[in-house]
């Protein structure tokens, strides 16, 4: 873990409640995860974890991320997939492609020319606080692919998810394998 002092205040979300915060300029905290963009941080003066986004990075002294890039061949379906590997459960160090929480993806042409595309995914506990904000995480960096117009994700719950869903690359990374 990295200490961090505050540059500035930040918008946070507390980590599992998913409750907005704001973290003040000068508070002390721990970098315990920097995965896809975003940095849970450990703040004890607040008592607990909270998530902010890459694009506040200097307020950590760290360098604002800007979102991925679809550059390359593969079809908008492929970069979808991609793009959603950029996208962490903040108290687990693990994709949510990996973790098995993705289990539909769908891309359908509008009228335009342009893409929608929509997605079901669960998450590892019904319970989980942070739900919304994966989601709309999920959601935002699908709509920086060119030639997507829209995005929905939805959380549902059937099949329930458990750790056998988790990839082999995944299971590898965590020490399953």
């Amino acid at each position: 873990m990295e200490r961090v002092e505050l540059k500035r205040d930040v918008d946070a979300i507390a980590i599992p409640g998913g409750e907005a915060a704001v973290l003040e300029k000068g508070t002390d905290a721990f970098i315990t995860q920097s995965l896809g963009g975003s940095y849970t941080l450990h703040v004890p003066s607040c008592g607990g974890l909270f998530r902010i986004a890459g694009k506040d990075a200097e307020a950590i002294g760290k360098e604002v991320t800007s979102a991925p890039t679809a550059e390359g061949a593969g079809d908008i379906e492929q970069q979808a997939w991609e793009h959603l590997k950029t996208c962490y459960d903040p108290e687990i160090p693990l994709n949510i492609v990996d973790l098995g929480l993705i289990y539909e993806l769908r891309v359908t042409p509008e009228r335009d020319g342009a893409s929608r595309v929509d997605v079901k995914m669960t998450l590892t506990a019904r319970g989980c606080g942070m739900g919304s904000a994966i989601a709309a995480d999920a959601r935002q960096k699908l709509l920086t692919l060119p030639g997507v117009s829209g995005a929905d994700v939805q959380i549902v719950w059937e099949p329930p998810w458990n750790p056998q869903m988790i990839s082999p690359e995944g299971k590898e990374r965590m020490g399953m394998a």
